[in-house]
């Protein structure tokens, strides 16, 4: 039902804001169009200010989640059986893309993240009972959801996890103590999807064992939970967490899958994430340039406007085919991991390359586009009202997370040129 209404919505030029993006549109689906046209209409109502006051005052853009809630595309790319839209990565990559190109920027993508692709372990290896209890509420907006994994103390090293859930003698309830870091929007969540050690490392014979996925409830009345809010420099309209477990406990029923199976389960997330992150830069990186080329076509010095001179005008141009070639590795990245869902002779290190290599490609695109943008502004990039400076702080998220420029070197190094692994 959802599939359908989205797929016949009616076509809207993403810009009745009076500009159209800054994007060659060839090569894209029907699908990924007619998302983009849709989100983009919904966008519309949000405009800049919104988004400024959200940073500045930190305050959570519950309306922009509640509207995407409305329209069911928080289930973009869930089963239609659970209420979903049943479209792909590729889909809600472009939806991704489209917030944040926008001008939300990546905390408007960040709102929402979470809800997108933490869910997609669930759906896959849930029980029945879990998929039809979790994934309409988190569809309908009822429910917002976080994924907790990164820990301070292993960082990248997730297979040192040391947060552990141990399971009581009457097999009913998981314990759960350690201490989880950067966990995005856990005070507005309901839920969370937590990757947890249920064996001790020095018990397994491989690292990537005694691993577990579960799908908790986030009661901020329960002494054994605290959250402590991060401040940080950009994103601000997004909260981001430390999260203290002390003997908190779980019921046994909130396990996803089997015991010590989580591993493989937060594969399947991160390179959809990793999808998805690509597009949210490139989004990011397309909105700075176009704001740069519209102040540069505007902005008079000496008796001419700026963008007639080369060293305002070929940094943007450069910044231009930066992003579309990011582009093109992105929606490749979204099409092979959406392929490799039902294709099993895909190689998973062929997805996760892909993956890999297009949200390095996005990240680094967006920031030279961001810092470019700023630049052509000169003093007045400084300035909040023109966005730009938002912009800028925003866009090291992509370039930081989930996984580091550095690592993504390493992966490729290793996996492509079949070099020495350096770490």
């Amino acid at each position: 039902m959802f599939r359908s209404r989205v797929l016949g919505h009616s076509r809207r030029l993403f810009s009745s804001t009076a500009r159209r993006p800054i994007m060659d549109l060839t090569g894209f689906s029907e699908n990924q169009l007619t998302v983009r046209d849709a989100i983009g209409s919904i966008c519309a109502n949000f405009p800049n200010t919104y988004w400024q006051e959200c940073d500045q005052q930190e305050r959570d853009p519950k309306e922009f989640h509640a509207a995407l809630a409305r329209d069911g595309w928080l289930g973009i790319a869930l089963p239609e059986e659970n209420g979903g839209a049943g479209l792909g990565i590729s889909e809600a990559t472009m939806m991704m893309q489209t917030i944040t190109q926008s001008g939300a920027g990546m905390a408007g993508a960040q709102s929402i993240h979470a809800n997108v692709y933490a869910t997609q372990p669930l759906a896959k290896f849930g029980t029945k009972e879990q998929v039809n209890e979790v994934v309409p509420n988190i569809i309908n907006g009822k429910w917002r959801t976080c994924f907790g994994v990164t820990e301070p103390n292993t960082g990248l090293e997730t297979l040192k996890l040391q947060t552990r859930a141990t399971l009581n003698s009457a097999g009913t309830h998981y314990s759960v103590t350690g201490q989880k870091i950067w966990i995005t929007c856990a005070q507005v969540a309901s839920k969370m999807i937590l990757l947890a050690r249920t064996t001790p490392l020095e018990e397994v014979s491989k690292p990537t064992q005694g691993l577990s996925m579960f799908c908790i409830d986030i009661d901020k009345t329960n002494p054994g939970l605290e959250l402590k809010k991060i401040k940080k420099m950009g994103g601000r309209a997004v909260d981001a967490n430390e999260v203290f477990f002390d003997k908190y406990e779980v019921p046994a029923s909130t396990l996803i899958g089997k015991e010590n199976g989580g591993f493989r389960m937060i594969l399947h997330g991160m390179n959809a994430e990793r999808c998805l992150l690509a597009g949210e830069a490139l989004g990011l990186g397309y909105v700075a340039l176009e704001r740069a080329a519209e102040y540069a076509n505007q902005r008079q010095v000496f008796g001419r406007k700026i963008g007639q001179n080369q060293a305002i005008a070929h940094p943007l141009a450069d910044v231009y085919m930066k992003l579309e070639a990011a582009k093109l590795a992105t929606y490749h990245a979204a099409r092979l991991y959406d392929a490799s869902r039902t294709d099993e002779s895909i190689p998973v290190h062929s997805v996760g390359v892909a993956a890999n290599s297009a949200k390095y490609l996005a990240a680094e695109a967006a920031f030279t586009a961001c810092e470019r943008a700023v630049l052509t502004h000169g003093g007045m990039g400084y300035a909040m009202e023109y966005d730009v400076e938002r912009w800028l702080r925003e866009c090291l998220v992509p370039r930081i997370a989930p996984v580091s420029r550095e690592m993504i070197l390493n992966y490729v190094s290793e996996k492509v040129l079949g070099l020495p692994r350096s770490y």
